[in-house]
């Protein structure tokens, strides 16, 4: 009787060391898959240069790079982020560490371009610190650090880039020779110089987000006008700019944060007209070439 009644039992018991099984692995992957550090989630803005540039203490034909990391979600095994940096967005797979109430990250792209690497950052009071390596050595690419501050981003139909700036295209220039008349009336034509192209100050004054432009308004402008004036309808929307020329234009303002690849669909109505009539222009439009001391 008492063996039918262990046999019986035996069912019941294996069931029960399966549920408990289920049940703690069920526990321990809750925990693993808990999310902390929430404060330190969105993004985080800021320089991205390698150690040359940093110490280079001539005038830069072009400006540093913006890195923003997006840090999406954090749990005790893994960290999921993405990085956007000369309008290349990247995933973010890694982890972070505490030791003494220091934290760290190590985020890894994934490899499948040949310019990917790795990240590795510390939090140090309110800015993130590190520095970025690619995998491949052979392609000798330079290790670039950055410093990365918080920062939310909105849209913000009234942004205007800064007017204490000046906007010359130092990636596009001509080679111009130069003729010097003599006071015995003779005439010596000099070296050929570089001229770059530069904006007026109409791109301070032309709102293409929150004013309907008209004909009048562009067709007197330069080229290198009309571009930045659609170009900075863009950056209010966080497009990440892959040509240097408007890199250099808006990666070193402050409202300026590359967030995704494509803003055609957060467009409004007014935007997507003007940019019609602006690229209309830029078709026949002329720039203006200058000589700029470096």
């Amino acid at each position: 009787m008492k063996k039918i009644l262990l046999l019986a039992l035996i069912p019941f018991l294996m069931l029960s060391c399966r549920d408990t099984k289920k049940t703690d692995t069920a526990k321990i992957t809750a925990v693993a898959q808990q999310e902390i550090h929430q404060e330190l989630y969105g993004f985080w803005v800021g320089d991205f240069y390698t150690a040359e540039q940093l110490e280079y203490d001539g005038d830069m034909q072009d400006a540093f790079e913006k890195l923003n990391i997006n840090i999406k979600k954090i749990t005790k095994d893994t960290v999921i982020a993405q990085s956007v940096v000369s309008g290349n967005s990247r995933p973010l797979l890694g982890k972070l560490s505490e030791d003494g109430g220091k934290i760290t990250f190590v985020l890894d792209e994934p490899g499948t371009d040949k310019y990917d690497g790795k990240f590795e950052i510390s939090l140090v009071g309110d800015t993130l610190i590190g520095k970025w390596n690619a995998y491949k050595k052979g392609l000798k690419w330079p290790e670039k650090e950055f410093k990365l501050l918080k920062k939310t981003f909105e849209y913000n139909a009234s942004l205007m880039l800064p007017t204490e700036s000046s906007y010359v295209d130092w990636s596009d220039h001509k080679m111009i020779k130069r003729v010097d008349t003599a006071e015995d009336g003779k005439i010596d034509t000099l070296e050929a110089n570089p001229f770059y192209r530069s904006a007026s100050d109409q791109i301070f004054k032309l709102n293409a987000s929150t004013t309907t432009l008209k004909e009048e308004d562009v067709k007197n402008l330069r080229k290198l006008d009309l571009q930045i004036i659609k170009n900075t309808i863009f950056a209010r929307h966080g497009y990440a700019f892959k040509k240097q020329t408007f890199r250099n234009f808006f990666d070193p303002v402050e409202w300026y944060v590359p967030v995704k690849n494509n803003v055609d669909n957060d467009l409004t109505a007014i935007e997507n007209k003007n940019i019609k009539l602006l690229d209309r222009f830029t078709k026949y439009a002329e720039d203006n070439y200058d000589a700029f001391g470096r």
